[in-house]
């Protein structure tokens, strides 16, 4: 973006500056501290005895996070100290994640139910999107190790618009003062990962962008012009107040390679997209590619979002597993509890 302003060229997105606040996890708390956004207790650390002293100090379960970007894979929630160290030896001995991995926060574990609020800025001002629940877990009951998302689904009944508001105040626009204050503006999309534990929200991470799988199922509720909100954000001039999206419900499955989160399978031909699409699902493409055929094939870890809407979150979850069931490849994981819970409260 940096390069875009320098060159008189409007662009939407936050500066370098301002996207460290996903960049480093370190930056983050220490935004955080200084705004008085509510988030875990944590260290940063930068060898594994440190580590372990942190690890001690908060408790099991523990959550171990390379600092920098990781492709979804830097994060793993310990449950014991063996897990606790060899996450942190991942990080700082094998340094599985390079320079991300050099640094490391050490994070006292939260319980409760994870939501994702997404908002545009634009430096001042705040619009955001409905809440939505992502599924990071690669096995159903949220077990196994953490991948970039396995599904999605908005609106989540435990977070209705009242709180959605109340969020915003408590975690968005403070964030957004603080950079202000510092001579670094944000502005274009800020993502918060919260977890509602019985204490209260609390934040555990930001992203500077469009998540997915989320905005996979937040954009087809939109019913505002996307562009018009993005022209604004980068003019200074965004409508303070939510953005307007549909009654509809919408629900989103990921479909992954074999082997995902490891290193993936790839080049297994796709099977069934036509065939998902005529059920009227909008299907997402992530690790797909064309061989020299002209055949779609897998070409990464998570390979595609099967999206479907419907009048409620269990009829949208009913449309979205119909759709993904007619897509084929060899090895391909889909966790089967995606917005189950959602639905189960409707009396699915």
């Amino acid at each position: 973006m940096d390069a875009f302003e320098s060159a008189g060229i409007p662009a939407f997105g936050p500066s370098k500056a301002a996207a460290r606040l996903e960049g480093s996890k370190a930056f983050a708390k220490e935004i955080m501290a200084a705004a008085g956004v509510p988030t875990a207790g944590a260290e940063v650390v930068r060898d594994v005895a440190s580590g372990m002293a942190a690890v001690a100090k908060f408790g099991l379960p523990v959550a171990v996070k390379a600092d920098g970007l990781a492709a979804g894979k830097g994060v793993v929630v310990a449950q014991s100290e063996r897990e606790a160290r060899e996450a942190l030896e991942a990080c700082l001995v094998e340094r599985r994640f390079a320079d991300a991995g050099a640094e490391v926060v050490v994070e006292a574990g939260l319980v409760g139910p994870e939501v994702s609020l997404i908002a545009v800025c634009d430096g001042e001002r705040v619009a955001r999107f409905p809440a939505a629940r992502d599924y990071k877990p690669i096995g159903e009951g949220n077990t196994g190790p953490n991948t970039g998302g396995m599904g999605s689904v908005s609106p989540i009944p435990d977070v209705p618009d009242d709180l959605a508001d109340r969020l915003i105040d408590e975690v968005h626009r403070p964030v957004v003062a603080e950079m202000a204050r510092r001579g670094t503006p944000f502005k274009g999309v800020l993502y918060a990962g919260l977890m509602m534990t019985a204490d209260g929200p609390q934040v555990l991470e930001f992203n500077t962008r469009f998540g997915d799988p989320e905005t996979q199922v937040l954009l087809p509720r939109l019913e505002d012009d996307l562009l018009e909100i993005a022209d604004a954000s980068v003019a200074g001039r965004l409508e303070d107040h939510p953005v307007a999206v549909t009654d509809e419900a919408a629900v989103g499955v990921v479909m992954a390679s074999e082997n995902y989160p490891g290193e993936p399978v790839t080049g297994d031909p796709i099977e069934g997209l036509d065939e998902a699409a005529a059920l009227g699902a909008e299907v997402y493409h992530a690790g797909t590619a064309a061989d020299d055929s002209g055949r779609i094939v897998t070409s990464g870890g998570r390979v595609l979002a099967v999206v479907q809407r419907g009048s409620t979150p269990a009829k949208a979850r009913e449309a979205a597993y119909r759709a993904a069931r007619q897509i084929t490849f060899r090895g391909a994981q889909m966790r089967g509890d995606i917005a189950a819970g959602i639905a189960s409260d409707e009396g699915e």
